[in-house]
């Protein structure tokens, strides 16, 4: 069976198990599931279901889902149709069998932009919704993006492919496939090479300054990028031109920036001064010697790690300042960096560059030390086998794409079936899951609702500025509370909708408001949820689950039935205004819900306990390591430190106790001092020596 296939395989087993499980279509769970690939690979921003069909043949319209509000991605305007197929083997289709699926779609758009289709729609209908949102943005809107979502293999070799003009706007079109989901959640990369042929395609290389000496460990240049060069290039791949954690960063962060816009149309010529330029890296380049002297003729896959809201800013001077872009330049320091070495430097490059904006790594980068921190738990900490099952199991912390489908590929059939017992698929969960659990129970519902990027991309923002100050919070009991979270979230999205006020659409925003709500509910000055009952069961009580579910009643509620004025029900989720309507509202849970909290001093005392434990075994661990290490090694140390003036009164004392072993044995207290004095004149220059 080949890679391919086996990812079907799966695919299709997980889509009729949550579709199973939830009571909704397959097409349904398909477009969740693969709609978060296309918003975390910046395809979209953001992904909100929207089904809708009608007519037969030529006549026939179709639309699965829309990408938010245009105004909020830079006049993008993203639809989404789905071509879902339930079968056991990989089917295929070319490019001639794309306009049966994707013509409805564009008859959908056409229609949708007129006032009298719009009206001849019931207002709940998600039809009705995203039309008005169309009509209403319309003016705004710079391109339109139609993406293809299908679960088939696509044989045909076309991407953003340029289809026709409406009223000026440019339309294009997309096929994420299943060969392409697959290479995504295999490695991340789901997208074919981008090249940039500056001499072929965007009007003649660019002249260039070499920045690094022969035999550097990094390649560098300096280049001055015009205007129009450089907003041509973003008008062709758009949002793929961010590298992806800076883009989810920035879109969470701020409008495009108004000045720099200011500059472009009213002091062109001024820009080059005015403005920091930008970073970027790529994977390659290709240099060229002109009369005038060395000059760049192809990128291949640039990535703009800082100035994201320069470059969306000239990208807008295509429409608001075209007479005015030739006068626009731009500095660029890029730095060639090979794909394996990615992940370690484009991270450093990203936090140094962007300071500005005060960005904390762990805004950016699955390498931050929170996230391995977090992987690490995933993999020691068992939890106990819910009550009907035999084992016991762990969750699987996905911090960066792949590591879950490569660490099971490798394994023997054998090895493959103790490892899904070990790490069930229900219980593999990614950054953006890790963000939507937390901050659904920290009441922000209305975050949660813009989208999983937006989300983490805030909720990335507080956990860095937290860690700066302590990372002791984040340990196992933090974890484990985390899990407690995700079981709640999890059989919410599950029982949602099987009730029978459920009418189809907005189980997302349902499911993280009811959640928010009652974790609001349940907190007072002497009592909060008691989560700590939940991960030891692995599961949630039912009276909890009675008032988590009384709870989505009442927020499906609010979220359909928006105030005068707002028609579009997702876009509403996404407001501030949502989640206090209804924080505000006094509900009714069964009296057994208080069974289901527990002393705010008892919470404390157990994060107390925790702490205490975490020390006692870090001690032992310091003890056992400093006896291994063994007299002659302190000794060394003791005489480099004495030699570099390194050492304090208390230093010296301890290192002759280490260095007097097996005579005097330091105690756990000073084991510790010992083993973190040793990092420390690591971090001064002192080499190890076996």
């Amino acid at each position: 069976m080949s890679e391919l296939q086996e990812y079907h395989k799966n695919l299709m087993a997980d889509i009729r198990r949550e579709a199973d499980a939830s009571g909704i279509f397959p097409v349904e769970a398909f477009f969740d599931r693969m709609t978060e690939r296309l918003t975390e690979a910046g395809e979209l921003e953001v992904a909100d279901r929207a089904y809708y069909q009608s007519g037969e043949g030529g006549q026939r319209l179709r639309v699965d889902g829309y990408a938010g509000d245009p105004r909020d991605s830079a006049g993008v305007l993203g639809l989404i149709v789905c071509d879902f197929i339930d079968s056991e083997e990989v089917q295929t289709f070319g490019k001639g069998d794309v306009p049966p699926i994707l013509n409805p779609l564009i008859r959908f758009l056409k229609k949708a932009r007129s006032e009298d289709f719009r009206d001849a729609l019931n207002e709940v209908s998600p039809a009705f919704q995203v039309s008005d949102l169309i009509i209403t943005t319309w003016s705004q809107v710079t391109k339109v993006k139609l993406i293809l979502v299908s679960n088939r293999q696509y044989i045909g070799r076309d991407d953003a492919v340029k289809l026709q003009e409406l009223d000026d706007v440019p339309v294009t079109w997309s096929v994420w496939d299943l060969a392409r989901f697959e290479r995504f959640d295999r490695s991340g990369q789901a997208l074919e090479d981008m090249v940039i042929d500056f001499a072929g395609d965007f009007g003649g290389p660019l002249p260039a300054l070499k920045a690094s000496q022969k035999g550097a460990a990094l390649e560098s240049y300096l280049l001055i990028v015009p205007g129009e060069q450089l907003a041509a290039i973003y008008d062709r791949w758009g949002a793929r031109l961010l590298e992806a954690n800076v883009r989810s960063f920035l879109q969470a962060r701020a409008k495009t920036n108004k000045g720099i816009q200011k500059t472009i149309k009213e002091e062109p010529e001024l820009f080059f001064p005015y403005n920091n330029g930008l970073s970027a890296t790529a994977d390659d380049v290709a240099c060229v010697r002109t009369d005038d002297g060395l000059a760049i003729a192809s990128i291949s896959n640039l990535q703009i790690v800082n100035g994201a809201q320069t470059t969306g800013s000239i990208h807008t001077g295509l429409k608001s300042a075209k007479e005015q872009l030739p006068q626009v330049f731009v500095q660029m320091k890029l730095t060639v960096v090979a794909p394996d070495r990615s992940e370690e430097i484009v991270p450093k490059i990203s936090e140094f560059a962007n300071t500005q904006n005060k960005v904390n790594a762990a805004d950016f980068f699955s390498n931050h030390p929170f996230h391995i921190r977090i992987e690490q738990f995933s993999r020691s900490v068992i939890f106990t086998a819910r009550d009907g099952e035999r084992h016991d199991s762990k969750w699987f912390y996905e911090r960066s794409r792949g590591q879950f489908i490569n660490a099971r590929v490798r394994l023997t059939p054998a090895q493959q079936k103790k490892f899904d017992l070990e790490f069930p698929k229900s219980q593999l969960f990614i950054k953006t899951d890790l963000a939507k659990f937390e901050y659904s129970a920290a009441g922000h519902p209305h975050i949660v609702s813009r989208g999983a990027q937006k989300n983490f991309a805030e909720f990335a923002k507080e956990i860095g500025e937290a860690w700066a100050k302590s990372d002791a919070r984040y340990d196992e009991l933090w974890y484990r509370r985390l899990i407690a979270k995700a079981i709640v979230f999890r059989k919410l999205e599950t029982e949602v909708p099987k009730q029978p006020w459920y009418e189809g659409g907005y189980r997302a925003n349902i499911v993280t408001y009811a959640m928010a709500k009652v974790f609001h509910d349940a907190t007072s000055d002497k009592q909060v949820l008691d989560v700590d009952a939940i991960w030891r069961r692995q599961a949630a009580p039912a009276p909890l689950l009675r008032a988590l579910l009384v709870a989505a009643a009442e927020a499906n509620d609010v979220i359909t039935h928006p105030p005068a004025g707002v028609r579009n029900m997702s876009e509403w989720a996404k407001q501030q205004a949502c989640w206090n309507g209804l924080k505000g509202r006094k509900l009714d849970y069964d009296d057994d819900f208080a069974s289901c909290l527990t002393l705010v001093e008892s919470v404390r005392t157990a994060v107390r306990d925790a702490r205490a434990k975490k020390a006692l075994t870090a001690s032992i661990n310091a003890q056992t390591e400093v006896v291994k290490l063994g007299a002659e090694f302190w000794d060394r140390v003791m005489d480099w430190g004495r030699a570099e003036r390194k050492l304090s009164p208390k230093d010296f004392q301890i290192l002759q106790i280490c260095a007097s072993m097996p005579r005097r044995i330091p105690s756990d207290f000073q084991a510790t001092h010992a083993m973190d004095l040793l990092q420390r004149m690591k971090d001064q220059g002192y080499e190890v020596v076996a």
